[in-house]
């Protein structure tokens, strides 16, 4: 299947164009069909495959064909993080380069638009607005938000929005919308909790299920079976002399990224950490700078694990295995994205071999094992 198939306006093709889209992935080929349809559709997908775009562009020939008025918002897609929000308000600013599109963020924090900047887009309107839960319900509650015109709402990741306690903020802002809407779901899992969401909100939703349990083809895995205090060393021996210039790191505990990024930063390598000990602005440079490749590696915990989009990254390393089996498919997947090709390593010591088990049940099959003498 090719773009063409979807007999979108020329703007959008142009914008495909300029952001160097050839084809469809799966879950494009899968949903924007009944998108365009204007079904609800909830579509289970990890990160990595496409599923922003799956929603923006037939959203955008939606927007471009219906004719709103000043002060009316078309559009509300919800997001668990600020870093997740700022990243869909990008892409559809990209992609709607050529088309008369508008977007706004709303989200906390100390960058991006003001309170004040945020209130007067809001009360001005713009097509689409992306927002985190939180934000967004405080505007509303101080009644100067107008969502009477909205025609469709989208929950990204929103397993991860109910894993943060968004759910009741949720639920107020859906009250507030109209009940006649399109309602688009996309989530990496597909727990209960989830589907009776689903079941509240949504009409005789599509269902697309991609199969998340898999990392992408293009990763090289490898299991590293050793002794904990023979990790430093092997990341030391594994990166010597390697002319990489993407790598990230994960790491279970904050006090264990701020020591890689510390030995690391010794054996020359620019380098930045990534915590919740740092401040929102704090992770997000240091995320804006390893997207710009003006620092080669990251270090981090698993709160950059799901959802952002960084491309061509070269080596994933865990140096601890994560818990949850769902998380090493996560981290793993930040590497080999957009059918690039990439390598990533797991550190697994003697009392973690059943959360190994776990993971290979859950992807399938067996990973590479090496062993430390």
């Amino acid at each position: 299947m090719k773009f063409g198939d979807f007999k979108f306006s020329k703007g959008i093709y142009e914008g495909l164009e300029a952001m160097g889209f050839d084809n469809p992935t799966p879950i494009q080929e899968k949903a924007i069909p009944p998108i365009l349809r204007k079904q609800d559709l909830i579509g289970c997908a990890q990160t990595g495959t496409g599923k922003t775009a799956a929603y923006i562009l037939p959203l955008l020939e939606h927007i471009s064909n219906e004719t709103s008025g000043k002060g009316q918002i078309h559009t509300l897609v919800l997001a668990p993080t600020r870093e997740l929000a700022m990243q869909i308000d990008q892409h559809f600013e990209g992609f709607s380069y050529f088309v008369p599109v508008s977007s706004i963020p709303v989200y906390g924090g100390g960058d991006g638009l003001t309170w004040n900047q945020q209130k007067t887009a809001l009360v001005e309107g713009a097509d689409v607005i992306v927002a985190t839960p939180g934000r967004l319900l405080a505007h509303i509650q101080l009644k100067y938000v107008d969502f009477s015109s909205l025609r469709c709402l989208i929950l990204d990741e929103a397993d991860r929005m109910l894993d943060m306690g968004f759910y009741d903020d949720i639920m107020k802002i859906i009250s507030g919308l109209p009940v006649s809407r399109q309602t688009l779901m996309f989530s990496a899992t597909m727990p209960p909790e989830i589907r009776r969401m689903a079941k509240k909100i949504m009409n005789d939703p599509v269902q697309i299920d991609l199969g998340i349990a898999k990392p992408a083809e293009g990763i090289v895995q490898g299991v590293y079976l050793l002794n904990e205090e023979q990790k430093l060393p092997l990341v030391k021996q594994l990166l010597h002399g390697k002319k990489l210039k993407s790598i990230l790191v994960f790491s279970s505990t904050k006090k264990k990224v701020r020591t890689l990024e510390k030995e690391m930063q010794k054996l020359g390598f620019k380098v930045m950490a990534i915590h919740s000990d740092l401040i929102q602005k704090e992770r997000e440079d240091a995320l804006l700078k390893f997207r710009n490749k003006r620092i080669q590696m990251l270090v981090a915990t698993d709160i950059i694990s799901r959802g952002i989009d960084i491309t061509d990254i070269d080596l994933v390393i865990n140096f601890d295995i994560p818990n949850d089996p769902e998380d090493y498919v996560h981290r793993v997947g930040r590497t080999a994205r957009a059918e690039s090709t990439g390598v990533a390593l797991t550190f697994v010591n003697r009392k973690e071999g059943r959360i190994l088990d776990r993971i290979e049940s859950l992807i399938g099959y067996k990973i590479h094992k090496m062993r430390v003498q």
